[in-house]
């Protein structure tokens, strides 16, 4: 089992840029795939990113592509989510999650969440 403690979120103008981390603790983080979610108020959770154990491979949603970047540092227990050219639309609470699984959309273990508020 993997426990995952998201950081970084915060309340940004439009056009800005944020860091989200997510440190893991538990069973070897380097055994997992990881990936970024996000839920906005009233909508579904959405797919933001994914990055493989390795970190050689990584996925995007059509509307982060070019704007957000996922990395992960093994030997910190971490991965990354920078956003840039951040829109008022990225507002939503951010959730990191971690998967053993080949599919990008299906994880086992997730994050509590932290809150992105872009401003106009």
């Amino acid at each position: 089992q993997v426990q995952l403690v998201e950081s970084g979120g915060g309340l940004v103008q439009a056009g800005g840029s944020l860091r989200l981390s997510c440190a893991a603790s538990g069973r070897t983080f380097s055994s997992y795939a990881m990936g970024w979610f996000r839920q906005a108020p009233g909508k579904e959770r959405e797919f933001v990113a994914a990055i493989s154990v390795s970190g050689g491979s990584t996925y995007y949603a059509d509307s982060v592509k070019g704007r957000f970047t996922i990395s992960r540092d093994n030997a910190k227990n971490t991965v990354y989510l920078q956003m840039n050219s951040l829109k008022p639309e990225d507002t939503a609470v951010y959730y990191c999650a971690a998967r053993t699984g080949w599919n990008i959309l299906e994880y086992d273990y997730w994050g509590q969440g932290t809150q992105v508020t872009v401003s106009s």
